[in-house]
């Protein structure tokens, strides 16, 4: 973790600027939203007649809690609600076997948070607009957040796999080792819900039974051009 930490200290701005490069090594490391889609091929896509993505535009409405919780949680589970009344936070064992697989990646790869249980009320969001499969602006997410860990006083260090991608690519070299991958035997380890109903795997306690010829499938929505087999964890 020594380059990363190298990174943000040389990214801290006391006047708060929130720059979108930095000098490490003797290099000049970019991390703007032009840089970042084109170095992650995130395109950015618009419908027509739109200026920014359909992501951008869902963050500036009201969002329905009832509807995110019907989309994230099993049947019959929703949000918990605080002294007030209103939504606080989704359990994790409520979670949908897909919700939890898009939550691990959000903290991993678009929004870290030292906070991996729950999904308070914004993270819930998040996720929901990823499995909504909304088109958003990737690099301009992933920059902001960048800066945002730079100017505060967090302790945790995100997009270590990715700032150690952006050096290597800059010949700033480092031997900092990455963390297992999102793949099918992650997501049944650390993300399936066996009261999932839409989701089962093979030789699962709640399996149906299966034609001895009949394929293992386990459908998953993600987007295309995401490989999450060979998508790296920090």
């Amino acid at each position: 973790m020594a380059l990363v930490k190298e990174f943000y200290s040389n990214l801290y701005d006391p006047k708060d600027r929130s720059p979108k490069k930095c000098k490490l090594r003797g290099k000049l490391i970019k991390f703007d939203a032009t840089t970042l889609n084109n170095f992650l091929e995130t395109l950015v896509i618009l419908e027509v007649g739109e200026r920014y993505p359909e992501y951008s535009h869902y963050c500036h409405t009201y969002p329905d809690h009832q509807a995110i919780a019907a989309k994230l949680c099993i049947p019959r589970q929703g949000f918990m609600l605080n002294v007030e009344g209103a939504p606080w936070k989704l359990l994790r064992k409520d979670l949908t076997t897909l919700a939890q697989t898009w939550s691990v990646l959000s903290y991993s790869n678009l929004a870290p948070t030292s906070h991996t249980s729950d999904l308070n009320v914004n993270r819930a969001q998040l996720v929901y607009r990823l499995v909504m499969k909304m088109n958003m602006d990737v690099g301009a997410m992933i920059s902001s957040q960048i800066s945002q860990i730079a100017q505060s006083n967090s302790s945790k260090l995100g997009f270590s796999a990715l700032i150690r991608t952006l050096c290597e690519a800059r010949r700033s070299l480092t031997f900092e080792s990455l963390s297992p991958t999102i793949n099918m035997a992650y997501i049944r380890k650390n993300c399936w819900n066996p009261d999932d109903p839409s989701i089962t795997f093979p030789g699962s306690r709640k399996a149906r039974a299966r034609a001895p010829t009949e394929a293992p499938q386990l459908l998953l929505p993600f987007p295309d051009h995401w490989h999450l087999p060979t998508l790296p964890l920090p």
